[in-house]
Order: C-alpha cells, then structure tokens, then sequence
C-alpha cells in the first residue's frame, strides 16, 4: 500500500512518543458552521487546564471586528480523536456562539481577549439555568433526536435520488432496508461507531421518512450536558460526511413539497415528572409551554414555518397543542408515560437546525422556574 493511501486511510503510524495531535474545536458566527485546527502538544495530557490556550482570526469567522481580530480559545474537556485515533485527542471549547464539546457536565465561560463574557454566548446563559437551585433539584433529563439530511456534493440534491428527479413517494423509507430504501447507511454507522468511540452519549439511530434523511439520539442527558454532547455529534457527523465527500444539511425544510422536513425533537423529564403522580406535574408543565409558544417558537431554529406546517407529522406553528401519541401536535405524550401515571414528554417544535443550549433551558426555565 502506497504512503498517500495510508495517510488517506489513517493508518500512518506515530511514533515520537511524547508528541501528540490536538484538534481545537469551535463553533463559528453563524451558529452552525462548526470550525477547528489543529497543533502538537507535549503529552500525554489528560487534564484539558494542562493544555494551552490558543487563538483564531475571529475576523475569518464573523467572531470579531476588522480592528480587533483576536478571539481566544479555552480548552474545556478533551476527547479520544476517532479520526487520528492512538493517542490523538479531541480538544473541546466554549466560544463565541456557544460551542462546547464535552462528555462530562463542565461549567465553563467565553471571554474576549479583555476577560469579558461575550453577551452573544448562549451556553453562558443556558449554564446559569442549569445551576440554579431548583432546576438542579429537579434533574432535569433531555433526549435529543438529531435529524439530518445528507446530500451529493455540489449539486445539494439528496442522497439517492436521481439528478434533477425525484424518488417513489415517502412511506417505504422510515427505518428502511435496502440498496432502494436506504442511502447512505455506511455514513450513519461510521457517525455512530465514532461517537461511542469519542465517548458521546448516543443512543441510537434510525433511517427517516424522506429518503436520504436519518436522525441519531444523543441522550438521556443531565442538563446542560444534553447540548453539549449534540455538538459534539455535529461534529463527528461533520467530519464523516467530509471523509465521504458528502454534504450533510440541518436545514428544517431541504425539499420543498410533499416530504418530511427534518427536526429535533427534545424529550423532557424532572425529577418529579418521573416520580409518582409525575403525570399532574408533565400536564402543568404543557400548559406553562402553551402560554409561552410564541417565545420557544421564535428560539427554536430558523427556517422553522417552512417546516410546521400542520402536515408530515407537524403541528401548525401558530397553534400550540399536545396530546397522547399524537405526533401531528407540539407536545407528544406517550401512551406508556399516560398508562404509568409519569414519565416524559416530547417537545416536537424544534427544528433540526435549533441551538441546544436554548432549547434545553427554555424548556427547563419555562417548566420550573417560571411562575404565570
């Protein structure tokens, strides 16, 4: 085997024993293009503060003005690398727009080179949900299912479809099998495999209703965990579809007309919905979330009314409503959650593209803390 087809392959050996490959990784100005570099490091290292902090052409990224370009990276939480693998390691931050790649539940702050939190920083805000007293009594645990779409390079057409066509009608693809149903399964299970590898809380996976469309689970997740450990998917996913020269889209509506668009449903339980009588405590937190539908539809991803419709199983986006397995309403209850008397729900309104951070304590301010 030549020696392009073993670096292409990662298989290239390291062999200075005390170096290693670092990848910083960040989120950039728009909230979903997701950035990193990398650079050796003395190591082995296995506590991220031993690492040092380093710095980005934030001008590049839409992170900072022309005259002040500098933006400063912390590492926060390291991770086994999937891609170099050995001893190679992942190194996560919180910057910006709220990026932060973690396993663990870690508090951290982003800063300007001035040591201010950047006002624009949603994990910042999010943290401050998640450590209040009453939310931390209530444990809140979230569940995300992560849809995505992936696409042919260059011409954004969905995977498997024919050029400038379209394939049979949606019914036969949902959790599909099959050279005509399922496209791109080998993506999906290299997304999967290297997530568990990384350490990442996924629990699953599934093929979705439009062809080319799938979603992954990352959860049961403790607060702002749940948010931290979706980006750290993203990421992974990122990086998969770019070995596979593909394009992976979080766009909540990819195919304009009569096909699923792609969302990021958020399952949701406290403490005391999961306990006895838990089911009195899921029916007042539904009806605190109507009375602010407005407010979480306007934080829940952009594009959003493109995709509730008020069809392919979607609530109309003006209208709140929730029932018992009912998945064309905002809020979804499960038979097994009404038979037990407790359990979780499901909040179906955010669009795949939506920011985790927000959403999971939006939903947490607005169940616990708030008081109509």
């Amino acid at each position: 085997m030549s020696l392009l087809s073993d670096l292409i392959n990662l298989n290239i050996s390291q062999t200075t024993a005390d170096k290693l490959i670092a990848e910083y990784i960040w989120i950039g100005g728009s909230g979903m293009d997701l950035r990193s570099k990398a650079r050796t490091i003395s190591g082995p290292v296995s506590d991220p503060a031993k690492l040092p902090k380093w710095n980005f052409d934030g001008s590049s990224t839409g992170q900072a003005p022309g005259e002040d370009t500098e933006v400063i990276l912390y590492p926060q939480a390291i991770f086994r690398d999937p891609f170099r693998r050995g001893r190679n390691i992942l190194v996560s931050f919180f910057i910006f727009n709220n990026w932060l790649l973690l396993i663990k539940q870690v508090i951290c702050d982003t800063y300007t080179p001035a040591g201010e939190p950047i006002p624009t920083n949603n994990r910042y805000n999010a943290a401050k949900v998640f450590s209040h007293p009453d939310v931390v009594a209530e444990e809140p645990w979230f569940g995300i299912e992560q849809e995505y779409t992936l696409l042919q390079k260059d011409i954004n057409w969905p995977l498997g479809w024919p050029l400038g066509g379209y394939p049979g009608q949606q019914g036969p693809y949902y959790c599909g099998v099959g050279a005509d149903k399922a496209y791109g399964r080998d993506i999906v299970d290299a997304h999967y495999k290297a997530c568990l590898y990384a350490g990442i809380n996924i629990s699953g996976i599934n093929g979705e209703v439009m062809p080319g469309q799938w979603e992954f689970q990352v959860g049961p997740s403790v607060g702002i965990s749940a948010g931290d450990e979706l980006w750290a998917a993203r990421y992974i996913l990122k990086r998969i579809t770019e070995i596979a020269g593909v394009v992976v889209s979080f766009d909540p509506k990819p195919i304009e007309g009569d096909w699923n668009g792609a969302g990021a449903h958020t399952n949701y339980s406290t403490k005391s919905m999961r306990s006895e009588g838990g089911y009195v405590v899921i029916k007042k937190a539904i009806e605190k979330l109507g009375l602010k539908h407005k407010e979480h539809i306007a934080a829940y991803g952009e594009g959003n009314e493109r995709r509730l419709t008020g069809k392919h199983e979607t609530a109309d986006i003006n209208t709140f409503s929730w029932g018992v397995a009912l998945r064309g309403s905002s809020i979804r209850v499960g038979r097994e959650t009404e038979k037990d008397g407790k359990g979780y729900f499901e909040d179906r309104r955010p669009a795949s593209n939506m920011d985790p951070y927000v959403v999971t304590s939006m939903i947490a301010e607005t169940t616990i803390l708030w008081k109509p």
